[in-house]
């Protein structure tokens, strides 16, 4: 039976522009006794990937913040007074563009990395000398049809984010004709439990994951084509 265990990572601290996040990651793996293995997939939030590229700006109101998030966005799809829906130039169909000023200085406020997949394999290969590893970068994302918010992927490496399972047959013997699997959304999601939103905890390692690996994985992948999208 497959297992999976869940680590939140403490001790990172906090992350200033510049800082190096994989080095970090490292050392606080090993301090609280859960050295990285390979294998493990480290799910890290993209605050602190934003804070380390230097993505933190001014955000001195609800007027500011939304100028921020129709100047981040390629198209704004819907608008509801200072909530805004809108596709980003990842790709991303999300609210405000991503920018959040929540846990952050007052005035302040995060705009998404500008390559999440390169932000992934800049920590992955930073780790390599420590773990062959998979890297996650995820953020909040709301969905459609459903209540609530769940993190999801916005950048991967090492890690197929989606596997296929069409052309292949169920336990009775019936063959999946539309059958993909988010996994890397999944991941994200299981890792924010122990993350939380509010508890400063950023990065979380998640253990005993058999699924494929990818070395041209992409967080884009996760994206469903406008040609396929009923909604855009």
């Amino acid at each position: 039976m497959e297992r999976l265990e869940i680590i939140a990572v403490d001790g990172i601290g906090e992350v200033s522009e510049g800082a190096d996040l994989a080095r970090l990651i490292a050392e606080a793996t090993e301090a609280q006794g859960t050295p990285l293995v390979d294998g493990d997939i480290v799910v890290v939030t993209q605050k602190i990937v934003s804070k380390a590229e230097g993505r933190i700006v001014d955000c001195p109101d609800d007027a500011a913040r939304l100028q921020l998030a129709i100047d981040e966005a390629v198209r704004v799809l819907r608008r509801r007074g200072d909530l805004v829906i809108t596709e980003t130039s990842h790709g991303f169909v999300c609210a405000n563009s991503g920018v959040d000023a929540s846990n952050l200085p007052e005035g302040k406020a995060a705009l998404l990395p500008i390559d999440p997949d390169r932000s992934a394999a800049r920590i992955r290969s930073g780790l390599a000398e420590t773990a062959d590893v998979g890297v996650l970068v995820t953020d909040t994302f709301g969905r459609a049809w459903r209540l609530g918010l769940t993190d999801v992927a916005i950048g991967v490496a090492g890690v197929a984010p989606i596997v296929d399972l069409r052309g292949t047959k169920d336990w009775s013997g019936h063959e999946l004709a539309v059958t993909e699997i988010a996994v890397a959304d999944e991941i994200a999601g299981a890792a924010e439990l122990v993350m939380g939103k509010a508890s400063g905890c950023p990065v979380a390692i998640v253990r005993g994951y058999s699924g494929p690996r990818s070395i041209d994985a992409s967080g884009t992948q996760l994206v469903r084509p406008p040609s396929e999208d009923l909604f855009r």
